[in-house]
C-alpha cells in the first residue's frame, strides 16, 4: 500500500464526512467542488476537506482509491458516496441528509375540501 493510499485511507477513518475536492471550502477552484461544497454547507456545520491540488500524488491517487475518474468525492463514514452529480442528485431527494444521519421532515399534509363537501359541512 503507498503512502498516499494509506493517508487517505486514514482520513477517511478518522472523520466521519470527507471531502476531497479541488480547493478549500473557503475557497474552491472547481465548479463541481463549489456545488459540493454548498450542499454539505446547507445540511453540516462540520466536515473534512481535502485539497487535492496540494499534491499531484494525492489527485490521482484518491482516483485510484476509490476507482473514480472525477473529483470532487465525497465519503461518509467510510463510504465513498460519488461525484458532484450523485450527492447534487441525493441532495435534492433528501437521500443524503437521510445518510448524514439527519431526520428529513415529512412534507406536511395538504387538505382541500371541496365545495360538495362544504355544502355538507
Amino acid at each position: 500500500m503507498s503512502d498516499v493510499h494509506t493517508e487517505i485511507q486514514q482520513t477517511i477513518e478518522n472523520a466521519p464526512v470527507v471531502l476531497f475536492m479541488k480547493g478549500t471550502r473557503g475557497t474552491p477552484q472547481c465548479g463541481f467542488s463549489a456545488q459540493v461544497v454548498s450542499m454539505l454547507d446547507a445540511l453540516l456545520g462540520d466536515y473534512v476537506t481535502v485539497n487535492v491540488l496540494s499534491s499531484p500524488e494525492l489527485r490521482q491517487g484518491i482516483k485510484d482509491f476509490s476507482s473514480w475518474p472525477t473529483i470532487p468525492q465525497l465519503y461518509i463514514r467510510g463510504e465513498f458516496v460519488g461525484g458532484c452529480d450523485i450527492v447534487r442528485e441525493m441532495y435534492q431527494s433528501g437521500e443524503l441528509e437521510q445518510k448524514l444521519g439527519r431526520e428529513v421532515p415529512a412534507p406536511e399534509p395538504r387538505i382541500q375540501i371541496t365545495p360538495s363537501a362544504r355544502e355538507a359541512i
